[in-house]
């Protein structure tokens, strides 16, 4: 009988990590035999990355085979070209035969397995080729042979690199979530409008290129911000949850086959700092994506550990050579990992763990912009407020306890995206100046997408008008600096929501009816949607033409909450009211969880009707959409973001425009 090595043996219920129609054994493995890097994938000159091979038994269901005993005898080689020899691939990587592993899991076949509690087990065999590289552009034949005339193989192709450096610096925005619905929305609200002509733009309308990116997943066509911030940082497709890995079906969400990232690729390579800039906590999926690896983007101690000591501290038994190496700046979110306590990592004081490397640490704006620019900069603020609420209504910060210090107090003298962004800026140009590296920074506006996940589209708005201003200002900054001519600009999605804007309500009408057909009649459309009351004096309708500005300045709406406000919708979210007026309160909770699943929180919206869900039950918040997202881009490289391509060609993009693979 066949049995799994002592030291693997696990049962991964593969269908717990996934809430869809179509359930797969594994992801990018239509076969009983896995090769990851799966085929169409392709790689940069001297990416480093790992191979994992897998063989699968299904003990029952309708791919049992071979008694439930895997193939420990398959082997592996590895083309160039279409006509060369395939050699075996420990000899190809110079490697040694690396040892036999074995493990178990199961998985649902589809939902009536699954309501019927009957998964599919699946024996494994396996092996892994650690910290691999490809030297030579062109075509490769990854072949694995098993059971005796099976066989996969998966075409791989490794670039032509660029042979010129464009770019001296790359400052690469995410707006997560962000689609150009959104941009357009916030264009409405915060421009004003006269006989149908926008009397100023948004700085993203004015960027030198413009492009859209298709966000599909590897094994799905929706993604996340794992795998979608995976393919952005290492030109590298997915699955759901994934960072820099290639899911495979091991117990060990820390040893799937990895991939060296861009920020990774820069401090090897060019050897100039990083930095690593949110609006959300800091081990969050966008920001980790750039220096963490794992198949589990909720390992959040783990991640921030491996910010600071490398992916081989949080798993030495296997080798791995690419590393952030401590990234210069780290600001954004997330006391938790820091503070000792069962949030960080080992329980540690992780602020001290940072200072002894090196580090000043900051916990508000007043530390950020008066400490100094030459050392290393961790800076943990309070992820939790909003733009709106940081500008708009402050009373909403007040008795939240929210200080990053952990010490009760309210987080009230925190920076934004802006503020964050800038200094970031400074830090790395002092940074790089002994040996005139260039620098590579992320900047996120995290909430983008996480007040469109509980439908908050007014703090949406105002995450990416924030985002818009900060592009905007680090121009202006770059500029200054002298070094705007040198740096490549980068501003896009990681993925889209299902959001747009379909007409205008009069939300005065719409409170004061007593019946959910009647509140509709507040909505109108066409003809009726009327004019942006953003973009007026509280009190004016919005047909008037004077430009005027708001306490923000220009570029931000002159009031929040008009009586004539935008109408908006989402493709898919839970069952919950609307009211078209903005959460004065604070961020939305449009649904709650109920014995019964997600239902309307009785407390959102009161004045609001009532609109059906289109998502599971048990879903209480909105997700994510197929939709294309747009690309823009400044400076060095920017015209190669033309046109319509896919995600992890801007990895490739921003590569080339570095002469990362020269």
């Amino acid at each position: 009988m066949w049995r799994p090595s002592s030291i693997t043996v696990a049962t991964l219920l593969l269908a717990n990590t996934v809430s869809a129609q179509h359930f797969q054994r594994l992801g990018a493995c239509p076969k009983l035999g896995c090769v990851f890097p799966p085929d169409q994938t392709d790689f940069l000159v001297g990416q480093y990355f790992d191979v994992r091979l897998e063989i699968h038994a299904p003990v029952n269901g309708s791919e049992a085979a071979h008694g439930g005993v895997p193939d420990e005898k398959f082997t592996f080689c590895i083309q160039s070209g279409t006509k060369g020899q395939c050699k075996d691939a420990a000899s190809f990587f110079k490697q040694k035969q690396p040892a036999l592993e074995k493990w178990s899991f199961s998985y649902y076949e589809d939902l009536f397995a699954q309501d019927a509690h009957a998964p599919t087990p699946v024996n494994v065999a396996a092996k892994a080729f650690r910290g691999v590289k490809l030297t030579t552009p062109g075509t490769y034949h990854a072949k694995l042979k098993y059971y005796s005339g099976s066989e996969t193989v998966a075409q791989w192709v490794v670039r032509e690199p660029a042979k010129k450096r464009k770019a001296k610096n790359v400052l690469f925005f995410i707006g997560d979530g962000m689609t150009q619905a959104m941009i357009t929305a916030a264009r409405l609200i915060a421009h004003k409008s006269i006989n149908g002509r926008y009397q100023s733009l948004m700085q993203m309308d004015q960027m030198e290129a413009l492009g859209h990116q298709m966000t599909h997943s590897l094994d799905s066509f929706i993604t996340d911000s794992a795998n979608s911030a995976t393919a952005l940082y290492t030109g590298k497709k997915a699955s759901v949850s994934a960072l820099n890995v290639f899911a495979d079906s091991s117990p060990n969400s820390f040893d799937d086959p990895k991939i060296e990232t861009i920020a990774q690729l820069f401090r090897r390579v060019i050897g100039g700092p990083i930095g690593m800039v949110s609006t959300a906590f800091i081990a969050d999926a966008t920001p980790a994506a750039l220096c963490a690896a794992t198949r589990d983007r909720g390992q959040y101690a783990q991640i921030v550990q491996e910010y600071l000591e490398g992916a081989m501290a949080i798993n030495n038994s296997f080798y791995w050579p690419a590393s952030c190496d401590g990234p210069d700046v780290v600001f954004g979110g997330g006391a938790e990992q820091f503070i000792a306590g069962p949030g960080s990592p080992g329980g540690q004081d992780y602020y001290k763990a940072f200072a002894k490397r090196g580090y000043n640490v900051v916990y508000n704006n007043t530390e950020l912009q008066k400490v100094g620019n030459e050392k290393k900069l961790l800076g943990i603020f309070s992820g939790k407020a909003k733009w709106v609420d940081r500008h708009i209504y402050p009373e909403n910060l007040k008795n939240q306890k929210t200080s990053p210090k952990g010490d009760g107090t309210d987080a009230l003298d925190q920076p934004g995206l802006k503020e964050m962004t800038l200094k970031a800026i400074d830090v790395l140009q002092t940074r790089q100046k002994k040996g005139n590296t260039g620098w590579f920074m992320m900047s996120e506006a995290a909430s983008i997408d996480k007040m469109m996940h509980v439908l908050d589209y007014d703090r949406a708005l105002g995450e990416l008008l924030e985002l818009d201003d900060t592009v905007r200002a680090s121009i202006e900054h770059l500029k200054k600096i002298g070094e705007l001519e040198n740096t490549l600009i980068v501003v896009t999605a990681d993925h889209g929501h299902g959001f747009d804007v379909f007409g205008g309500a009069d939300t005065k009408y719409l409170a004061v009816q007593t019946d959910d057909r009647k509140k509709r009649q507040a909505v109108g459309i066409y003809e009726n949607s009327g004019l942006s009351g953003y973009t007026v004096a509280e009190g004016s309708l919005p047909n008037n033409e004077t430009v005027i500005y708001g306490a923000q300045g220009p570029n931000f709406p002159v009031q929040w909450n008009p009586r004539y406000t935008y109408a908006a919708g989402f493709g898919a979210n839970p069952d919950h009211r609307e009211s078209y007026a903005i959460n004065i309160g604070g961020p939305r909770l449009p649904a709650v969880n109920t014995p019964n699943g997600a239902e309307v929180n009785p407390s959102d919206n009161p004045a609001g009707f009532v609109v059906s869900g289109t998502l599971p039950t048990d879903e209480p918040q909105g997700v994510h959409s197929l939709t294309d997202v747009s690309v823009f881009a400044n400076g060095p490289g920017a015209d190669a973001f033309r046109g319509v391509y896919n995600n992890i060609d801007i990895f490739f993009k921003i590569a080339d425009a570095l002469a990362l693979g020269s």
